[in-house]
């Protein structure tokens, strides 16, 4: 599997906890009181998952590539990412903030915060699906993809630590259960059980491209 298609593989799962999210918020505003544990959940799986890992492989092991290769970060599409995944974070200090004034009196503003961010995180989404990395394959090399492929585990392996990634899945799985949701399993061909993981079940190497 490409890095690319494995950072889509990601995509799927960080949708499944947006509609999570979505769901969250829309209880919160209709009865006026926030599911702690749904929205503490979903706030855990997109700062670890969708923020440290998946948009820290962008920001630190794919954009510095496509730089390498002579694609401008400070204008195009790499900028426009780099400045949504800030805003991205702006939203989730708006969702923490709203959680500590409780279940009730942060209703409304979790809310708001969380429809924004779903809003967002969804057509980032399909910015990259669609218009950056058919992009970023285009001017890569299989040298480069190789690199990109080791340094996915690294972020996994020793940014995140062992066990981490998996962890964010199991809880995402939770959610979607919880939520009737479709799991990323069902939105893609590519499951994801893993990602670069270099051990682990067959299912987990095939989405790490067979490694």
């Amino acid at each position: 599997m490409r890095p690319t298609e494995i950072l889509s593989a990601e995509h799927r799962v960080i949708e499944q906890v947006l509609d999570c999210l979505e769901k969250t918020a829309e209880n919160a505003v209709t009865s006026g009181k926030v599911d702690l544990d749904s929205a503490r959940a979903a706030l855990r799986i997109l700062r670890t998952f969708a923020d440290e890992c998946h948009h820290g492989k962008e920001e630190k092991r794919l954009f510095p590539m496509l730089a390498r290769r002579g694609m401008p970060t400070q204008v195009g599409p790499v900028a426009v990412m780099l400045d949504e995944h800030e805003l991205g974070r702006a939203e989730i200090r708006k969702m923490d903030a709203a959680l500590s004034l409780g279940e009730r009196d942060g209703a409304g503003a979790f809310g708001d915060a969380a429809r924004s961010y779903v809003e967002l995180l969804r057509d980032h989404i399909a910015k990259e699906d669609n218009i950056l990395f058919p992009m970023a394959e285009s001017v890569m090399s299989d040298e480069d993809r190789a690199e990109l492929l080791a340094s996915f585990e690294h972020v996994e392996h020793d940014e995140l630590g062992d066990g981490t990634h998996e962890r964010m899945l199991a809880l995402a799985n939770e959610l979607a259960a919880r939520f009737g949701v479709k799991p990323a399993s069902e939105r893609s061909a590519a499951v994801l059980t893993g990602c670069c993981h270099g051990h682990g079940t067959a299912a987990r190497k095939s989405a790490c491209g067979g490694r």
